[in-house]
């Protein structure tokens, strides 16, 4: 089931005063239950699309689609929590890894609405293999690898339909790099995707990549080599983020 997609997509903007288009005319489409690389060279609008994707640029054209409804449909702050972008450098408040998972609940997007509870986030932790690591644990003692895997459940904590991962573990060493891989495609259900970018060797848990350029896009399937067995609607988190997506 395709859960999102993206047709015809431009951006235009100034770049050393002069208009720019890194794209004009890119379409993509995410299938539930699947993870998803873009690759490209450097300056050919990765990172750039991952944001008009997110409404957080302007487009000079094109559509978008949540699991079929148009982008407009949407208030853009209904859009950004469902479809959520994570930044490379995706830094840690200071305090406790409870602090830093339930800090989405302290900004305007999500006012009025309840924090997780503690069981729900305990079960995000075992997920994330985060071992000794527990909620009142505080966040400057976590190692790199740590610290990616907790901004990552922060993310996937507010339920978000889609994730777009924008080099999350490019600073990563390779078994950390690892780590958040398997997590990204332990949390994803049938209902939800996730687009990430990523520059490292393949590690057999995405299903395709997306290449970006010269302002075009192409894709190719491949076989997943990985564990990419979706967990099973087990524990508190699982069960709330299936529940949630569909």
């Amino acid at each position: 089931m395709t859960v999102f997609e993206a047709r015809h997509i431009g951006v235009q903007y100034q770049r050393n005063g002069e208009p720019f288009a890194p794209f004009s005319d890119v379409s993509l489409a995410l299938e539930g239950g699947r993870m998803y690389n873009l690759t490209g060279p450097s300056g050919s609008g990765k990172s750039t699309l991952l944001a008009a994707c997110a409404l957080m640029l302007p487009r000079s054209g094109g559509s978008l689609a949540l699991n079929g409804v148009p982008f407009d449909r949407f208030h853009p702050t209904e859009w950004r929590r469902r479809v959520c972008l994570v930044p490379q450098a995706s830094a840690l408040v200071p305090g406790t890894v409870r602090d830093n998972l339930r800090f989405p609940w302290t900004l305007k997007v999500n006012a009025g609405t309840e924090p997780p509870s503690d069981e729900f986030l305990e079960e995000l932790l075992a997920l994330a293999q985060l071992n000794g690591v527990t909620l009142d644990h505080s966040a400057a003692q976590l190692s790199g690898g740590q610290q990616a895997r907790v901004a990552l459940l922060r993310a996937f904590a507010t339920r978000p339909t889609v994730m777009l991962l924008d080099e999350v573990e490019a600073a990563l060493d390779e078994e950390s790099a690892v780590a958040v891989s398997r997590l990204t495609r332990a949390l994803l259900t049938g209902a939800t995707t996730c687009l990430r970018i990523r520059h490292r060797a393949d590690d057999g848990y995405a299903c395709g990549t997306f290449t970006l350029a010269d302002g075009a896009i192409s894709y190719e399937a491949h076989p997943v080599t990985a564990d990419n067995t979706p967990v099973a609607g087990t524990g508190a988190a699982v069960g709330i983020l299936e529940g949630a997506s569909r």
